[in-house]
């Protein structure tokens, strides 16, 4: 058996369950910024505890922290030298008609929610000011 101090299993769960919630209902609030760092901020907070207290990454080896080091700058490589084309709906040569029509249809139904809520209930438009 290796060489650590016990971890109460139960409260890191406990955290990891309160950090979920907490990242479920972030987005609740419809504000980007708040959203961004629920889901990803927590997400990172997450992954560390389950590394260290579950895993036991803290008491292993040093060349496994190198492993663990150089897994995620080659996982931040290819995101950040994919990301710019992935995020982007038009090339120098390929167009992504796919995202470019998912985007029209969600613009087309915030319109239609924008000119059902103008009528009022019995079809009729609502005065304007």
């Amino acid at each position: 058996m290796a060489d650590h101090p016990p971890t109460n299993y139960v409260k890191i769960w406990a955290i990891l369950l309160v950090l979920l919630m907490i990242s479920i209902l972030g987005p609740e609030l419809e504000i980007k910024i708040i959203t961004l760092i629920t889901a990803f901020g927590i997400a990172v907070v997450k992954a560390y505890m389950v590394a260290k207290y579950f895993m036991h990454i803290d008491v292993e080896r040093k060349y496994v922290h190198y492993l663990l080091i150089t897994g995620i700058t080659f996982m931040l490589i290819f995101y950040f030298g994919t990301a710019p084309d992935v995020m982007k709906h038009e090339g120098q040569r390929w167009e992504n008609i796919a995202a470019k029509s998912e985007v029209k249809r969600v613009m087309d139904l915030e319109a239609k929610k924008t000119q059902k809520s103008e009528t009022d209930v019995h079809g009729q438009s609502k005065p304007h000011h």
